[in-house]
């Protein structure tokens, strides 16, 4: 399994498509062992999903992705984006219906349509790796490559939530830290919740350890949120992550990291985002 890189590989452009498949494969077949490995009805770190429940979201999102692609080849429509705000619901509700599989049943469903999926990953060309432009159920139209991205957050995260759930406490590899930064302060630009974010005007540093990390200065207006890369000082606040700490901290897994500057406002900050 890969578990490090030098440098950040922009996995949008061509050049880095069997990059992200590899470690896409390579958490997937991680995700796959834990699944035979932890109890099924097992707790995890992802609320109060067990391990059965992420083989469900993995089902869902995955078939659902398959749809998607056929929808967007065969030029079907399908409905209007949900947007962010609900996503965290109806994936619930997605991941709970496969509870009536076996582990044998769910297993074996998401193995088969996740070898469809990345049959679709590997035949993308040059022009269709961010040419060909498919609608997400919550974000709407994307280039396709994000959909492989996406993948790597999931299986990347959701093992780490097995293994939280069954007292290991390790990070993410390198590599898929490394490569989920810039996901991450998309992440961070869209999820901000209006209510935490009510008459929030800042800007606060994020710093992240390492080859492949960076700095980058972000500008909070209540929602409006923007980011640019480039030196922190002169931020209300600074957090300093290593790779893994910044994903886990983003997705509400972990409190990670360490904080200078103003400590209250800090605390707000990490409190501004809502779950997806």
């Amino acid at each position: 399994m890969a578990t490090e890189t030098p440098s950040r590989v922009n996995v949008m452009e061509y050049s880095g498509k069997e990059f992200l498949l590899d470690l896409d494969r390579a958490e997937r077949a991680e995700f796959y062992r834990l699944l035979e490995e932890a109890p099924w009805e097992g707790k995890t770190e992802s609320g109060h999903w067990q391990v059965r429940d992420l083989c469900g979201h993995m089902i869902d999102v995955t078939e659902g992705y398959l749809d998607r692609f056929d929808a967007a080849r065969t030029n079907r429509q399908v409905p209007e984006p949900l947007g962010l705000k609900i996503m965290a619901q109806k994936l619930d509700e997605g991941a709970l219906r496969s509870r009536s599989l076996s582990k044998e049943e769910a297993i074996a469903r998401l193995k088969t349509a996740s070898d469809k999926l990345y049959e679709i990953f590997d035949a993308l060309d040059e022009k269709s790796w961010a040419g060909e432009i498919v609608s997400h159920a919550y974000m709407g139209p994307l280039p396709a490559c994000f959909f492989a991205a996406f993948q790597l957050i999931d299986y990347s995260i959701h093992s780490w939530d097995i293994k939280a759930g069954l007292g290991r406490e390790e990070p993410l590899s390198d590599a898929a830290a490394i490569t989920l930064i810039p996901f991450m302060l998309i992440v961070i630009q869209y999820t901000v919740d209006a209510e935490r974010a009510h008459e929030l005007k800042t800007r606060f540093g994020i710093e992240i350890s390492g080859p492949g990390g960076g700095r980058w200065c972000v500008n909070v207006d209540g929602t409006s949120v923007s980011y640019e890369e480039g030196a922190t000082a002169g931020c209300d606040a600074v957090f300093s992550f290593n790779p893994s700490e910044f994903v886990l901290s983003t997705y509400q897994r972990r409190r990670g990291g360490t904080i200078s500057g103003d400590p209250a406002l800090a605390e707000r900050i990490r409190d501004l985002l809502f779950k997806i």
